[in-house]
């Protein structure tokens, strides 16, 4: 570590920095590590079944599983910003990240973090057009709006993370270099700087509470609405429309919680370093890996769509097995 120290200290300033938050979890990083990575895993793999089957199966060609489609695909990319950093960094003595790569790790972990929730809120008013106006949904939901609420919600993350990102960006990093994280955190990143981070941390809590309240709110709104029309209608209604909603509303319950949990015990101050590290890390994984599993269990479409493509995938090795065997 006193090399690497040394090393950075060039004329120029910090030309990379130290993540050391992993290391100080001692023993318990390869338990993290061996949760990270089946995480990880299941992450990908499920999030990559769903894109499939909603690519390949007609019956899933509905706008509720396009925008599924598109929240699944953030959060492959999300998971990968940070997760494969990590696990290499579980395995190493030191592991260091260069300045550029920092940056560009913190703008992409929170930019697509926001625009999940930017997709949520689509998801939430896509569910508030079906249920409230099922008469119109088709004309309204079209597919140039589809494109539109996702277009939408890729430039609110945009918006919301560029400016605090270019703020530190541009801060003098003349050292210290160790970053206290598991990942370019930037509340970490930004106690490094060589000047005063007042503005930096201003703007990086009021666009925080622009995209956390301006989603939560809105999906907020959808289902006060969605709860006033479903009260004037018949049980069997009821049931239906809860059906449609459940797995939506557990994955921005449980997105929501996890954000205002982790965010309280950093206000609170009521964790160690090492704590603060272990949520947060737990906090990156939990959301994504949740979510197909969620959906995969709740989802009666998604189910049955599962089920045929098994069936078409075993009839499609026994009519090879017979083709081979007839050849020979």
């Amino acid at each position: 570590l006193p090399y690497l120290k040394n090393r950075s200290m060039e004329p120029d300033g910090v030309t990379f920095f130290i993540l050391q938050g992993l290391s100080s979890l001692g023993d318990r990083q390869m338990i993290l590590f061996v949760i990270l990575l089946l995480g990880y895993i299941i992450t990908q793999g499920g999030n990559s079944m769903i894109i499939f089957l909603t690519q390949t199966d007609p019956k899933l060609h509905s706008p509720m599983y396009f925008f599924l489609a598109n929240l699944s695909f953030v959060d492959m990319v999300y998971t990968t910003t940070t997760i494969p950093k990590m696990l290499v960094g579980f395995l190493s003595d030191v592991s260091t990240i260069s300045v550029p790569g920092c940056f560009l790790q913190m703008f992409f972990f929170i930019q697509l973090g926001i625009t999940s929730r930017g997709i949520l809120t689509a998801m939430a008013y896509d569910r508030y057009l079906a249920i409230c106006h099922p008469l119109h949904y088709t004309s309204i939901m079209t597919q140039h709006i589809q494109l539109l609420l996702i277009a939408g919600a890729w430039a609110f993350g945009t918006f919301c993370t560029l400016p605090a990102n270019l703020i530190t960006w541009h801060q003098p990093y003349c050292g210290p270099n160790v970053v206290k994280h598991g990942w370019g955190d930037p509340s970490s990143v930004r106690r490094l700087a060589c000047a005063d981070t007042s503005v930096d941390n201003t703007v990086s809590l009021s666009l925080a509470l622009v995209a956390l309240l301006t989603t939560g709110v809105l999906i907020l709104t959808s289902y006060v609405l969605i709860g006033i029309s479903v009260s004037r209608m018949s049980v069997a209604q009821r049931l239906k429309a809860f059906g449609t909603c459940v797995s939506h509303l557990t994955v921005v319950s449980i997105s929501y919680t996890a954000a205002s949990f982790v965010y309280i015990s950093y206000r609170v101050g009521n964790l160690s370093p090492e704590g603060e590290v272990e949520d947060a890390v737990l906090y990156a994984a939990l959301t994504p890996f949740l979510n197909p599993v969620i959906y995969s269990l709740r989802n009666k479409e998604l189910q049955e769509s599962i089920r045929r493509t098994l069936v078409r995938f075993r009839s499609a090795t026994v009519s090879v097995t017979k083709d081979i065997s007839t050849v020979s």
